[in-house]
């Protein structure tokens, strides 16, 4: 089973608003705090699950989005949550898609941040494949260097030097073999594109204004394929953006879960 942060859960019966916080690469749900609080004060049930090898989730070698999916609707139907708002940033969003292909039915709704739906092109899959390669040679220090540079913007990154510190924490705590299958795992993921027009939930993508990994270009592409989106761009904030400007991502996640509650 999954290892996970949760408030408001409970065994005992069903949630009816329940959201499903799916982390970046390579984070844990840890990256999530800001939401756990602010939504769990507002009386949702919320779980954010770790990835496969991280905070205690077990090690699942050579894993696919496919497994993570079925192994997040097992996590979903333990503890009572028939169907939940999933809530996807970047490696999250692509399983946020996969989760949704493949159990509609229990998706209330869609949240895309920072994220894409194509698969990988040849360029960035041989990208892929070097960074395997250094993380293999240099361990988790390696990917921090690599990904915390991209994750805010240059201003927060001066201003509010906790936010750094806490994403490097969470890279460090994880093995290169972890990494690496978390790696694997989105650089061998279907091209989602198809997908898009296909769904029938409610759908919001949220995206850092200032985010060079997946830029707002980006966003508005899944926005246009996708019939009835939302798209919501957030000021000053890169690529985690729920850690850099929360209160502004927590509004634009609670008009999206009120117009659901009451769509």
């Amino acid at each position: 089973m999954l290892s996970y942060l949760g408030v408001n859960l409970s065994t005992s019966g069903i949630a009816k608003q329940a959201i499903l916080f799916l982390h970046a690469f390579p984070l844990s749900a840890g990256m999530w705090s800001p939401q756990l609080e602010a939504f769990g004060n507002a009386g949702y049930a919320v779980v954010a699950p770790n990835a496969f090898g991280i905070a205690g989730s077990r090690e699942q070698p050579g894993w696919t989005l496919t497994d993570y999916a079925h192994e997040l609707a097992k996590l979903l139907e333990s503890l009572n949550i028939e169907r939940a708002t999933v809530v996807g940033l970047s490696m999250g969003g692509y399983q946020a898609l996969e989760f949704y292909r493949l159990y509609p039915g229990k998706t209330a709704s869609l949240v895309l941040c920072d994220t894409r739906a194509e698969a990988d092109t040849p360029a960035a899959r041989s990208a892929r494949e070097e960074f395997i390669r250094a993380i293999e040679a240099e361990g988790a220090e390696e990917a921090a260097r690599r990904m915390i540079p991209n994750y805010f913007t240059a201003g927060s990154s001066v201003k509010k030097p906790e936010l750094s510190a806490g994403a490097t924490a969470m890279i460090r705590e994880q093995s290169a073999t972890v990494i690496n299958d978390a790696m694997r795992a989105i650089m061998t993921r279907s091209d989602a594109t198809p997908l898009l027009a296909t769904i029938r939930c409610p759908v919001l993508v949220l995206n850092g204004k200032e985010d060079r990994m997946t830029t707002p270009e980006t966003a508005e592409s899944i926005h246009e394929l996708t019939a009835g989106s939302t798209l919501r761009l957030l000021e000053n904030a890169a690529h985690i953006s729920n850690m850099e400007q929360p209160e502004a991502f927590n509004d634009a996640l609670l008009a999206h879960l009120e117009e659901v509650s009451h769509g």
